[in-house]
């Protein structure tokens, strides 16, 4: 924010208050540039021979790319309450990347394949294929091995090695069964590789260039933390072993692309001459897709333990109390870096290719031609869409970008963020037939109109409620979910109460209260999700709870006047959600595309509550935003458009 300065800090840092929904700052992604070139060599050769259409092909890419993207270059400090950055004391989250340098996407790419078209009938053809990529590893990502006098036996760092066997083969088949040509079965597999988009590279560069400082795990609930400078952009000299250790906060792996296995098999017939009919399966599999994880922090409150602080509904008796053994400093004096002891001690992030998803869908698709002046296309899918990681990088807090428990994945599994079970959609086009032969007057004044319009209807995202807080006590808190209560509203959340040993109140912010804090009790006993407190073990799914879904018409009036043959002036008017329907929606009315969602009030919508001491007054609500989509969303009202248009 040129012109602007906060008191004490080198730069405008970005700060979020949870519970007054109020982020100062700018955008944590700014500032960031990229530019490059792409140079392609080309070649593809077609033979016809007999029954066979065969097709050989190579594609050469040599590309130079200067990529700068260094996510919370000024510092991200985000507060659970606004009593907590009032008092100053280390925020929930406090992260910022030191240091930074361009990251270099420069390769040379090659791609070859093999096709044959076999037509073993007039009314069967098979097609075969077989493509071979390779692709390197980005000139950047390389650098890393200027970081192997960080490795020690447990924790391996050098230039990471691309893949040498990506080989994509494919088969289809198309059928005509009769004599009447109206009918077609279509069925397929094949395999397609993905690039490793290099924003995973640009934030893993090695400590020599960059490293990322948590201060809510060097520093937690230490006060004087704004005051003291918060963290400061100073990078530490690499110079040696123990230094490389202590700085180093990224990890790239060995290359593994990630691909999908895609199936296919369709009917589609004729109708009537102007309709057709289409009714298809649809399946994938998505395999080494990126996971963010953190492999040097473990989590302290898991089910394999059994040792976590427990939440109640109802408070139990005092005596209960007292004989509950583990307390809140136990968790807080745990050191979750589970590579301390070789002297790593920033927190290491990594993007592995451990991800999983799969795709089940049927498609129906109803087409009119354009005929007698209509046409018409209607479409459902019925669809259901797994994975266990959506979206890597921080584009949105709807569904969190790291697993809860970075040593057991498999809880992550669940509904994708980009599942729509059910998605409907019509499109037409009506040109009028009035006047279309009388004289130029009645047919440019009276005639020439059309109308069109798209109608859709789409069930909406999943998202994922969250506690805010690092509750297992691994040091990161963006995935940390809620406890579940079966019994609950499926549309209410909780905050929670701190229960102490030895009666009395305690204040989680109070360092000489957190030996007494045993436990935690609900603020609201019947909602669906409660807030896992520090130390608590997080047990709901990832996505969860349904967002709002699509209901929209976006509908448009065309007038046109044929001055000549060729010129013609055409006018229309054009209104987007023309009914004016509210739809909170967080992508966009009229289309399938997300939109990122990174705001406090987004994160809000999805937050389960808020943690507070046990003396406090009771809380008669525990977050008035939670699933108020319209508090963090706009409600895409009605948008009209006016377009003249002159053709010639």
């Amino acid at each position: 924010m040129s012109g602007f300065a906060f008191p004490g800090l080198d730069a405008f840092p970005n700060i979020g208050l949870a519970d007054l929904g109020l982020t100062v700052g700018p955008n944590s992604n700014l500032p960031q540039s990229d530019a490059g070139n792409t140079y392609q060599l080309l070649d593809n050769v077609s033979w016809m021979k007999g029954a066979h259409n065969l097709k050989f092909g190579y594609d050469g890419r040599k590309v130079n790319r200067s990529n700068f993207f260094i996510q919370r270059v000024r510092g991200d400090y985000q507060y659970q309450t606004f009593e907590r950055y009032l008092l100053d004391i280390t925020p929930e989250f406090a992260q910022r990347s030191v240091g930074a340098f361009p990251f270099a996407g420069n390769l040379l790419s090659h791609y070859a394949y093999v096709n044959d078209d076999w037509k073993i009938r007039s009314n069967v053809t098979i097609n075969l294929g077989l493509r071979y990529e390779f692709v390197p590893v980005p000139a950047g990502a390389k650098l890393q091995k200027l970081n192997a006098l960080a490795s020690v036996p447990e924790f391996l760092i050098a230039e990471p090695k691309p893949t040498k066997r990506d080989f994509a083969p494919r088969v289809g088949v198309a059928w005509s069964p009769g004599n009447d040509s109206r009918t077609s079965v279509r069925a397929g597999f094949g395999v397609g590789y993905d690039q490793v988009y290099q924003n995973l590279g640009v934030n893993s560069l090695p400590p020599q260039f960059f490293t990322t400082v948590d201060a809510q795990i060097t520093r937690a609930n230490q006060p004087n933390f704004l005051g003291s400078g918060a963290i400061p952009n100073i990078a530490q000299p690499v110079s040696d072993p123990a230094r490389a250790r202590a700085a180093t906060s990224s990890w790239i792996p060995d290359q593994l692309r990630p691909y999908s296995l895609q199936w296919n098999v369709g009917v589609q017939r004729v109708l009537k001459q102007d309709y057709t009919v289409e009714v298809r399966y649809l399946g994938s599999r998505g395999i080494h897709l990126p996971f963010q994880i953190q492999p040097n922090r473990a989590a302290r409150a898991t089910a394999a333990s059994g040792s976590f602080l427990p939440t109640y509904l109802q408070r139990p008796g005092q005596g209960e109390i007292d004989g509950l053994r583990s307390s809140l400093s136990d968790f807080l004096t745990f050191n979750s870096n589970t590579l301390a002891p070789q002297g790593f001690g920033s927190t290491i992030t990594a993007f592995t290719p451990q991800g999983n998803s799969s795709y089940h869908g049927l498609a129906t698709q109803l087409t009119r031609r354009f005929s007698r002046g209509l046409q018409m296309n209607m479409a459902y899918t019925w669809s259901k869409n797994i994975d266990d990681s959506t979206a890597a990088l921080f584009s949105t807090v709807l569904t969190p970008r790291r697993p809860q428990d970075f040593f057991n994945l498999r809880p992550e599994r669940a509904a994708s963020a980009l599942d729509r079970r059910h998605r409907l959609t019509m499109a037409w086009v009506y040109d009028t037939p009035w006047f279309k032969n009388s004289d130029f007057l009645r047919r440019n004044m009276l005639g020439n109109w059309t109308f069109t319009g798209i109608y859709t209807a789409e069930t909406g995202a999943w998202g994922t409620v969250r506690s805010g807080v690092d509750s297992n006590g691994n040091g990161d808190n963006a995935g940390d979910r809620t406890i579940i209560n079966p019994a609950g509203d499926a549309n209410s959340a909780s905050g929670v109460r701190a229960l102490c040993r030895g009666g009395g109140a305690c204040d989680p912010n109070v360092a000489a209260d957190r030996s007494r804090i045993v436990g935690w009790l609900a603020e609201n006993p019947g909602a669906r999700y409660i807030l896992a407190g520090q130390g608590s073990y997080p047990n709901a799914g990832r996505n969860t709870i349904r967002l709002p879904g699509i209901n929209n018409f976006d509908l448009t009036l065309g007038k046109r006047i044929n001055v000549t043959e060729r010129h013609a002036v055409e006018f229309r008017a054009e209104a987007y959600n023309a009914f004016n329907h509210s739809q909170y929606t967080p992508g966009f009315p009229n289309t399938a595309a997300g939109r990122s969602r990174t705001t406090t009030a987004a994160t809000n919508l999805l937050l389960a509550g808020f943690q507070r001491a046990s003396g406090a007054a009771p809380a008669a609500v525990n977050n008035s935003v939670f699933m108020r989509p319209d508090l963090a969303f706009q409600s895409n009202s009605r948008t009209l458009q006016l377009v003249l248009r002159y053709s010639f």
